[in-house]
Formats: C-alpha cells, structure tokens, sequence
C-alpha cells in the first residue's frame, strides 16, 4: 500500500526552465517529479533523491535539493485511492526545488512517464494538471523574482 505522504520535486535551471513529464496512465497529465516515502520512516530527502533518479535517472545529492518548506494536503483522485489503505482519502506532499545548471535529457521510465518537456515556468506551470503542482512552479517564479528585486 502506498503512504499518503509524498514530495514534489521542481526540477528546473538558472533560467527558470522547468522539466516536467507527462503520466503513461493518463496521457495529458503533465507533472513534476513526484512520489511517495517508500516507508512511513524514510526521510522526506531520501524520497526526493530516490524518485529523481526513478523518474529521470538523474543521481542527485540530498545537498541539491531545497526544502521549500510548503507542504499540500489534498484529496487524492478515486481513480488512484486503490493504491492506499481503506478509507485514506487524502495526500500530504511536501515540496523541493532543484536547480540545475542546465537542461539536462531525462531517461524516462516508459511504465511512469512517456514523455518530457522544458519549458519556462509559467508554460510548465499552466500545463501541469495538478494544482499543487502548478501553485509550487508559480511560487518559483516568484521567488525568482523577489530575488532580483
């Protein structure tokens, strides 16, 4: 059974570029890097790591990642609640960013994802069906642009 307590990572460049991939289970969902702990016990960090390399084959260090310290707690859609214990009906996801220095040619797991894209943060954010995920790439933008001002 899956844990509903999960992470985001926003995997994205100095230019505000952000990955996202597309879900093999429903064609035209597109997302960041999620998944959840694979034990009630496993570190938020450790999960991040883990399904980065999961999800894109990328090996990242816990030190890459940036805890943005914002965390949803949503319903979770009926058509995956078969996947968690009787009667869970909701999901804690915790965020995380992760600046590359460029873009880089994820290796996809066709079983997860099917296909990838770059694109500016407002496109990745607008495209993205979840709107935990949307809301997080948004709060990248402004970050960034608090940053500079």
């Amino acid at each position: 059974m899956k844990i509903p307590e999960s992470v985001l990572v926003v995997i994205y460049t100095p230019a505000l570029d952000v990955l996202i991939v597309e879900r093999a289970d429903h064609p035209g969902f597109w997302q960041s890097i999620t998944g959840s702990k694979a034990t009630p016990d496993e570190p938020l960090l450790a999960t991040c790591v883990r399904e980065v390399a999961e999800e894109t084959g990328l090996t990242v260090s816990a030190g890459q990642l940036e805890d943005w310290e914002v965390s949803h707690s949503f319903v979770i859609y009926k058509h995956w609640r078969h996947r968690y214990a009787t009667g869970v009906t909701h999901n804690t996801e915790h965020v995380f960013g992760l600046c590359l220095p460029h873009r880089f040619e994820p290796q996809l797991n066709p079983l997860e994802h099917i296909r990838h894209r770059w694109l500016a943060w407002r496109a990745a954010a607008d495209a993205c069906f979840s709107w935990t995920n949307a809301e997080s790439i948004r709060r990248l933008g402004l970050l960034e642009a608090n940053r500079g001002a």
